[in-house]
């Protein structure tokens, strides 16, 4: 029998739909715990890399701390190690802070303020400002970071920072609190930041006072998370924008998709196209040690482990959730 045309579109879709990670069979209970258990115990023992040093604070941090959690998109939560342990969430803060400005502004305003094309150098980077003509960068790094803080609403700092505070702890289902030390350390040392910001304003892609903007910036990067805490707040990304563990609705779903495709393309820096080649799910990294990345329809995952490479991410959290995305079939492509 011939198909039609129509027939051979309908069954492509069919075939789409069933076999796209979105909609494959999710891990059982016990699969997942042992897959952490079996990522711990693979990766224990290797801890190459070395902890950020130009934030003294992250220097001091026990570089053999090691945790690991899932979250699934039905609620479900798993863990392995020292995931209470409490560091400062540092850059995977720009993926929530990201959210918001989405949710304030629309996702129109971040593609035209910010932009959203990955820049292939550092985090810090001022080349890939200068060498953009539109001086477009993206929600990821620095440079389009503190821009983003300065769309959010809010014209005085307690204003501002009430706002996003609220809002990650919202994600996280608790209260957050800020690493004071890491905060002074940070506030100490950020002249380069401040640098970044300066520019910015020298090119209208900065939009607010700047030692405002700037401060909340910092602040945003010193609040302190567990791998547990940063699990159930990516958690919300996997499950489209409703928080499994509360069952509100907080982002749309368009802006939840257009936040994991920056992660895939900008979540770990210079390092971003070789992680999507090889792990194939939008993440983002800290310099404090940690990585959030999402499985969307299925689970979150957050590592902790202090110790990075060259490009400031996290070595041991990035073999972890290598190993178990490739056990969890979690793949997106």
């Amino acid at each position: 029998m011939k198909l039609s045309n129509y027939a051979i579109i309908s069954l492509q879709i069919l075939v789409l739909v069933f076999v796209s990670p979105l909609h494959a069979k999710a891990p059982q209970t016990a699969q997942i715990q042992t897959v952490l258990d079996d990522a711990y115990g693979k990766f224990i023992q290797k801890n190459p890399g070395k902890n950020a040093d130009y934030i003294p604070a992250l220097a001091k941090v026990d570089s053999a701390y090691f945790g690991l959690a899932l979250v699934t998109h039905d609620g479900k939560v798993y863990t392995k190690g020292d995931v209470d342990q409490s560091f400062s969430i540092q850059s995977i803060s720009k993926v929530f802070t990201l959210a918001l400005a989405m949710e304030e502004k629309g996702s129109q305003t971040i593609l035209d303020k910010v932009g959203v094309n990955a820049t292939g150098l550092a985090f810090n980077s001022v080349t890939a400002i200068e060498q953009n003509p539109a001086r477009s960068v993206n929600p990821l790094v620095n440079a389009g970071a503190m821009a983003t803080v300065s769309l959010l609403d809010g014209n005085d700092d307690k204003t501002k920072w009430s706002a996003l505070s609220g809002w990650y702890n919202t994600f996280a289902n608790r209260k957050l609190s800020v690493l004071e030390d890491v905060y002074k350390s940070e506030t100490d040392t950020n002249s380069h930041n401040r640098a970044i910001a300066e520019l910015l304003v020298s090119y209208d892609r900065f939009y607010g006072d700047v030692d405002l903007n700037l401060d909340i910036y910092t602040r945003q990067c010193s609040v302190a998370v567990t791998a547990k805490d940063l699990a159930v707040m990516a958690s919300v990304f996997a499950n489209n924008g409703v928080h499994p563990l509360t069952g509100k609705r907080i982002m749309s779903s368009d802006n939840v998709a257009r936040v994991l495709a920056v992660m895939t393309t900008a979540g770990l820096y210079e390092d971003s196209g070789q992680w999507a080649y090889q792990v194939g799910l939008p993440a983002k990294s800290g310099v404090g040690g940690g990585i959030i990345a999402v499985s969307p329809g299925q689970f979150a995952v957050a590592v902790f482990s202090p110790r990075l490479d060259a490009a400031g991410n996290s070595i041991r959290a990035q073999q972890a959730i290598d190993y178990i995305a490739e056990k969890l079939h979690a793949n997106i492509f």
